[in-house]
């Protein structure tokens, strides 16, 4: 599995991107650990501590199938446009 590096990113949308997602879409915290995104509990516990005033300032997600993996990368350059596309 690939990771996706993502940065300034609003946190609403980021949040709609991984409902998008089909397979499993985990948060790679520096000291390793993994939290599955799909998992609201798992949201609230690892993107609260990432999230400055309503916007990720930089995380690395790491994607169980390649065409979620596909999805956060365009969303990081084009941003929400990418969710009209699906």
């Amino acid at each position: 599995m690939a990771s996706v590096e993502l940065h300034k990113i609003d946190f609403q949308k980021f949040m709609e991107a991984i409902d998008k997602c089909q397979g499993d879409v985990f948060l790679v915290t520096e000291e390793g650990d993994r939290l599955n995104l799909k998992s609201k509990l798992c949201q609230v516990i690892g993107l609260t501590k990432l999230v400055e005033g309503g916007v990720v300032g930089s995380a690395k997600i790491v994607c169980e199938k390649p065409e979620d993996e596909s999805l956060l990368f365009r969303f990081n350059l084009f941003g929400d446009k990418v969710l009209e596309e699906n």
